[in-house]
């Protein structure tokens, strides 16, 4: 398994090359981008710079092997710290497991649990000049 926190840009093909495994006949992926707005933003979203808990690569390691209990699955997952430009990847997942079913539900499970349990904070940056933390949960 592979769970980390990561200053440095993210790679798929490293997340999907993680989780080969012969016996995995399907491998999800989850890509999270930085976009250029939000709902609760009155102006463009222009970055994000997102800050961690010194314990955010331990829970999201739990988080990982939770979402896999009961499974065969493998999972690879990192999040982003630093600011991060409108397009880049924020978080990137790769589940692999013998069939479909698993793979996705596995790698919706951990997307679902980082919104909610990851100890990292966002502040989004607007073209307006004004910035909103946002954190667990949302």
């Amino acid at each position: 398994m592979l769970a980390r926190i990561s200053a440095a840009s993210l790679d798929l093909s490293q997340h999907i090359d993680a989780v080969d495994d012969p016996a995995c006949g399907a491998v999800t992926t989850f890509i999270g981008r930085v976009r250029d707005h939000d709902p609760d933003a009155a102006a463009s979203v222009v970055a994000l710079e997102y800050t961690a808990h010194p314990d955010a690569e331990t829970v999201l390691a739990a988080i990982a092997e939770r979402a896999a209990a009961g499974t065969v699955a493998r999972v690879a997952v990192s999040h982003r710290i630093g600011r991060l430009a409108v397009g880049e990847d924020a978080v990137i997942i790769a589940v692999s497991a013998p069939h479909r079913a698993a793979a996705f539900d596995v790698c919706r499970e951990v997307i679902e649990q980082i919104k909610l349990e990851l100890p990292v904070w966002k502040k989004q940056l607007t073209s307006d000049g004004e910035s909103l933390w946002k954190g667990l949960g949302g």
